[in-house]
Formats: structure tokens, C-alpha cells, sequence
């Protein structure tokens, strides 16, 4: 008898068309996912080491690419970035000014992938496309309106063991840092799968490509020395108040007055604390950003609060306040304001926020969203650095959004400033991410400058943060608080400091000169084909 077989069915190859398609796909979810893990590099999470790996894949989709595909590319990037990063804009306006937003700043990333991959062809390519990236953050940093420079990548580095870099040579050094080792680590990586399967590739080959890899983290280390706490001037014990809104949301300062009597009675709750012996006394209080939106020099009933409240608490006090002037733009003014003196000395915002204090081509953008008419007037941008002398202490004054700016902070150290204040107005975003990413970029300056850096928020995060980037106290969101912290001040001057824009002026130079030779090497092999061609037609 016979045994039938079964037939064995075997595994049809998948067709070429979806071959190819999944193909086709391979480099596009890449460059998408490399932006979402910078995304996710950034805080609330302590995930500051994934920009290493997101930048090893860029550099995997981007090296050899021709410039039209890289700009695709680099799009995607952008998108996966900047769309999860920057979702706190559209937290009351909608999702028109948030995809806006995060359009036009993907854009920028576009071009500095299109040039990454234009310089990807030279030797030492790393090098060059690190700094073509930060070229790019330069260029977003400044332009349209003033510049957005929200997601720089060294503001996901203060968890990080980059961070040192900053008081080398500031954000600019730092960000080109990670880069620098993501695309080293993938230039490692493929040198090293050469020289393993071909042999085509030399030990030395391999050893060179670690170079970009190592160097980073070998600098930081080395630079460890810069971030000090010590207290060169002594210290001093300063109050931040956190006196909480009604309610969240751009409606939040519907009700002026209630914001301002929060911040008024946390601030009699203090110096009742300070009375009982529950609290050390401190040197200065600082109040947040928009603490008084209603203006206490038209306002009989705003001074006389706040003038309540500097008495009771005995020491010089920095308010917020919207300053409404009969003509002209509005200010958000932060006033020193003295006991028994009232105002003594006032610093308006220089760098004010696009869309958000001022809109810029109003009846343009009224087409896409009517929401632009919530900012009924204006807001104007100092000119003055603001430094307050209170008690003897040099503060300089950094309102919100300018933390975001490299001048801002540095300004205020260069004119004399011990320690810095960015007072500052989050209810605006409810309880997204945007609090944290701001408070990360206050650790990066404090490790920047080697300065303390204390955080007065409406609503918070409020925090005190030591030279070194550590957090020594914070606050709750949306919970009235107070903070009372000895902070040590100090007057050297880190090399980050002294050079301000070299850092970054250099790398441009890197950039340029290397966007050049590429653009020389392109013209040069067009015309070599060019005569094979000529030569080959004759």
C-alpha cells in the first residue's frame, strides 16, 4: 500500500512591487522617527540620551542622499519633531497656530538636513554635518519675527552628561556636541560592518570614525571644572512667590485683580511665616511674570495691595505687571519695588513672543484664526538690560520666553548680575510640557553662566536652581507656594560668558566652509561628466 505525501507548501516570495514599496518606506519612517526620538530626549522625561541615537539614524538617512530627496527627508524629521514638541501652542488657540508653527519651524530643520547631507560626501563628514545643524538653530533662533529657538537641542541636555559643554561655549556647543556623537556613532557603526564583512575598511578606518564618537563626552568631561556652586560673593536668601490664577487657560486674566491678591496674600502668608520663625527671613522677594496685570501706576488700588504686601514682608520685592501707557504699545514690566519707596526701578521684557504679546501681519492672520483678536493691543520690546540692585544683590531680570535666547541671560551677567531671575507666566498652557521644557532651559543657563537661577511662576513649575543645574527646591502646578532658598552668588565669568556669540560664529565658519566644498565638489564632478561625455560623443 501506497502512502499518499502531503505536499509541502513552500513560502511565496512577497511580489516586487511590495518589495519595493516597503523599500521605499525604510528611509522615510526613519527620518520621521529620528525626530520623535528627539522629541522624546526632551523633558518632562529624563531621556536626554536618545538625541545620540536620533541623530545616528539622521545621519543614516541623510549620508549620500541627493539634495531634493534630503529635503523630503529632513522634512519628516522636522515633523516628528516639532509637532509633539510644540503641541502646547495650540493648547487654547486650536490646532491652526500650533501645525503653523510647527510647519515653519520643520522647515528649518528641512535645510539643515539638506545641507547635512550635502556635506555628507567630505571626509570627516560628522564634523561638518553637526555643524550644518547648528547653522540651522542659528538661522531659526533669529529669524522671522526675532526668532523661535524653542527646541534647541542642548535645552534636552540638563539631565545630561553634555551639559558642562555649556559653560564652554554655551548652547551653541553643547547642541553641536550631541549631534557630533549621534552621527559619530553611526559613522562607527558602518565602518565597522565594512571592515567586517568585506575587509575593505582598515582598523585604523574604524579607530578614526571613533573620534566624533569619543570626543564629545571626553570634552564634557573635561570641562566638569567650569560648573561650580561655590559662593564667591557670599550668599543670599530670596523668596519666590507662586500665588496660583483662577482658572487656566488664556482666561486666566479675565480676573486681573484675583491673580494679583493671590500673589499678595502668599506674600503676607510669608512674612507671617518669617514672623512665627517658620521661615528664614529673606534679602529679596520675587513675584512671577503678569503678577499684576492690572498697571500699579494707574491703578490706585493695585499699589496700594502690592504696597501692603512689600510692607508686610520688609524687603525689596520685584513685581510683574502689564504696563498700560496712554499711547503706544503695552509693557511687561517687572518693577522693583521697595518698602516705604514703592517703584524704584523697572526692566520691560526686550524679546517679546510673536503671536503670543504682539501680533505680527494681524489682519492676515485673522483670516486663519480669529483668536488673534484676544490680543487686543500690542506689547512693545525694551531696550535696557535689566539688572535690580536689591539689597546688595545684583539680580539680573530674564522674562519667560527670553530664557529661550542666548543674549538675554548673558546680557545681564555681563552687566554685573550675581544670580538671575526668569519670572515668568505659564498659565497660559495649562499643564503641558511647555512649563518643563522652560524650566530645562533655566538649568542650562544656570550651568551656562555659573550663576543661581530662581523661577517665579503664576501657576508653575517655580524653582530655585543652583550654578551646577540642580533643582534644590520646586513648587506643584497650579498650588500657591513660596520657595525660600540661600543661594550662592557669584561674579567670575565662565569661557561661555566671555566669548557670547564666538561659539556659535565659529561653527557657522565650520558650516559654510564645508557647504562649500561640497557645492565645489558637486560643480567639479558635473564637469568631469560633462567632458567624459563630450569625449565619448566625439
Amino acid at each position: 500500500m501506497s502512502t499518499a505525501i502531503a505536499p509541502v507548501d513552500t513560502p511565496r516570495p512577497a511580489p516586487r512591487s511590495a518589495r519595493s514599496l516597503a523599500g521605499r518606506l525604510v528611509r522615510p519612517v526613519t527620518a520621521a522617527l529620528s525626530g520623535v526620538l528627539l522629541f522624546l530626549s526632551f523633558p518632562p522625561r529624563p531621556l536626554w540620551w536618545l538625541a545620540v541615537p536620533a541623530f545616528a539614524l539622521l545621519g543614516w538617512t541623510l549620508r549620500g542622499r541627493r539634495l531634493r530627496g534630503a529635503l523630503g527627508l529632513g522634512l519628516l524629521t522636522g515633523l516628528g519633531f516639532m509637532l509633539p514638541l510644540l503641541v502646547w501652542t495650540g493648547e487654547e488657540v486650536g490646532p491652526v497656530p500650533w501645525l503653523a508653527l510647527a510647519f515653519a519651524e520643520a522647515l528649518f530643520v528641512a535645510l539643515a538636513c539638506t545641507g547635512i547631507a550635502a556635506v555628507s560626501r567630505l571626509a570627516a563628514w560628522p564634523l561638518w554635518g553637526a555643524a550644518v545643524w547648528i547653522a540651522g538653530e542659528a538661522a531659526r533662533a533669529r529669524v522671522p519675527f526675532g526668532g523661535f529657538p524653542w527646541g534647541k537641542i542642548a535645552f534636552g541636555q540638563a539631565d545630561g552628561v553634555f551639559l558642562p559643554l555649556a559653560a564652554v561655549g554655551g548652547t551653541p556647543l553643547l547642541g553641536f556636541a550631541v549631534a557630533l556623537c549621534g552621527f559619530g556613532l553611526y559613522e562607527t557603526v558602518r565602518r565597522a560592518a565594512a571592515f567586517r564583512h568585506t575587509g575593505a575598511v582598515t582598523r585604523a578606518a574604524v579607530a578614526a570614525a571613533l573620534l566624533p564618537l569619543l570626543l564629545p563626552p571626553v570634552a564634557a568631561l573635561a570641562a566638569r571644572p567650569l560648573v561650580d556652586d561655590s559662593a564667591e560673593d557670599g550668599t543670599a536668601t530670596v523668596a519666590a512667590i507662586q500665588g496660583n490664577v483662577p482658572r487656566l487657560g488664556l482666561d486666566f486674566n479675565a480676573q486681573r485683580r484675583a491673580v494679583l491678591d493671590n500673589h499678595v496674600k502668599r506674600t503676607e502668608q510669608l512674612a507671617a511665616d518669617v514672623a512665627a520663625g517658620r521661615e528664614p527671613r529673606p534679602d529679596f522677594v520675587l513675584w512671577p511674570e503678569n503678577s499684576s496685570d492690572l498697571d500699579p501706576y494707574r491703578n490706585a488700588d493695585a499699589r496700594l495691595v502690592i504696597d501692603r504686601a512689600v510692607s508686610a514682608v520688609g524687603v525689596p520685592t520685584v513685581v510683574g505687571a502689564v504696563v498700560t501707557p496712554e499711547t503706544g504699545p503695552l509693557r511687561n514690566t517687572m518693577i522693583e519695588w521697595e518698602p516705604g519707596r514703592g517703584p524704584v526701578d523697572t526692566y520691560d521684557k526686550r524679546h517679546v513672543q510673536p503671536f503670543g504679546e504682539y501680533i505680527p501681519m494681524r489682519s492676515f492672520v485673522r483670516i486663519f484664526n480669529s483668536d488673534v483678536d484676544r490680543v487686543r493691543r500690542d506689547f512693545g520690546p525694551g531696550d535696557e538690560v535689566g539688572v535690580f540692585d536689591l539689597a546688595g544683590t545684583r539680580v539680573g531680570m530674564v522674562t519667560c520666553f527670553e530664557a529661550a535666547f542666548d543674549d538675554a541671560a548673558r546680557d545681564t551677567v555681563t552687566h554685573g548680575a550675581q544670580m538671575i531671575s526668569v519670572p515668568s507666566n505659564n498659565a497660559t498652557f495649562g499643564r503641558s510640557e511647555m512649563t518643563y521644557q522652560q524650566l530645562a532651559m533655566s538649568r542650562v543657563r544656570a550651568v551656562e553662566h555659573s550663576r543661581s537661577v530662581v523661577v517665579p511662576v503664576t501657576s508653575g513649575v517655580s524653582a530655585v536652581i543652583m550654578p551646577d543645574g540642580r533643582i534644590v527646591e520646586r513648587t506643584g502646578m497650579f498650588t500657591p507656594g513660596a520657595l525660600v532658598a540661600e543661594v550662592p552668588l557669584r561674579s567670575s565669568r565662565t569661557p561661555a560668558t566671555t566669548l557670547g556669540v564666538l561659539p556659535e560664529a565659529a561653527l557657522l565658519l565650520l558650516a559654510a566652509g564645508a557647504l562649500g566644498k561640497a557645492a565645489a565638489d558637486a560643480a567639479g564632478a558635473r564637469r568631469r561628466r560633462r567632458a567624459q561625455d563630450a569625449a565619448t560623443a566625439s
